[in-house]
């Protein structure tokens, strides 16, 4: 899992550098472009034909559409705002997991997660404070990124189990190419042979980060992995250094430190709640003996 959050920030930040040199649009469709190129192979190597035609095809379709407009307005994002800032605005994606699940999922929402998801978003407004800087389209392209990603994640849980994970991330791939190459005519520039490289770099982060994501959730629940996935914050903050000599100023930090802490909260008290629940069974069964 921590081997993904370092390779996803590190594709972003990338992603960064190349929105300086070309259009957005045009660093989208490499980040899928070649995420599809390395996927296709494995695909056809490891599963057969009827494999790759997964149940729910409109769903799959859905979800790698929603996957491919929370990646384009990331992007539009870092090419406004600090790539750390950028990702705190995007972690609203587990408040609207929160608000939208009883009704997508029908998932319960204890009082709990309401005021964690409440004060996750004064951290939110500690980053957007007056005369910060931040808000302006840069910040509404993150957050709106990061909603769009909630229902995401949404219809990720809804098709679990409807097909291998590494299926339904070749989906994405196919996706998000074969929008994005539709555009290429309109926006296309020539890249350089170096910049080439790094847009192969893109995918192969892309496609590597997203396989660790599938293998960690293959071996841990995610309740217990879940604060693992805000040390990508860590990471977009060592590499905007290091690239920019950025940091995030003092309001700034506490936002980041508000929004993480609610997650974090949010994780750890379902961590718990699902270790009682699996006690409760076996508490039953030694009272009745």
């Amino acid at each position: 899992m921590l081997a993904a959050m370092t390779l996803l920030p590190i594709m972003d930040g990338f992603a960064k550098v190349l929105t300086e040199r070309y259009p957005v649009a045009q660093v989208v469709w490499a980040r899928y472009f070649f995420h599809f190129l390395f996927m296709v192979p494995l695909l056809l190597i490891r599963f057969e034909r009827r494999a790759l035609v997964p149940r729910h095809l409109g769903l799959q379709l859905v979800r790698g559409g929603l996957l491919l407009s929370a990646t384009a307005l990331f992007f539009f994002a870092l090419a406004e705002l600090p790539q750390a800032t950028v990702l705190a605005l995007f972690f609203v994606s587990p408040a609207v997991v929160t608000v939208v699940a009883p009704f997508l999922l029908g998932e319960r929402v204890g009082s709990w997660r309401v005021v964690a998801v409440v004060v996750g978003f004064l951290g939110v407004l500690l980053i957007l404070r007056p005369g910060s800087g931040v808000f302006g389209w840069g910040a509404l392209f993150a957050i709106g990124a990061g909603v769009i990603h909630g229902f995401y994640m949404l219809f990720t849980r809804r098709l679990a189990g409807s097909a291998p994970p590494l299926v339904t991330l070749g989906y994405t791939a196919v996706i998000g190419a074969f929008v994005m190459t539709l555009l290429m005519p309109f926006v296309w520039r020539t890249p350089s042979a170096p910049d080439i490289g790094i847009m192969a770099l893109l995918g192969l982060l892309a496609a590597g980060g997203h396989f660790l994501l599938i293998k960690a959730f293959d071996h841990a629940p995610a309740n217990w992995l879940a604060p693992l996935g805000y040390a990508e914050i860590v990471t977009a903050i060592i590499f905007g250094y290091l690239a920019y000599r950025q940091l995030p100023d003092v309001f700034t930090w506490l936002g980041i430190g508000v929004i993480v802490g609610a997650g974090v909260w949010i994780s750890v008290h379902e961590r718990r709640l699902a270790v009682t629940a699996a006690h409760r069974p076996a508490s039953r069964t030694h009272d009745a003996t």
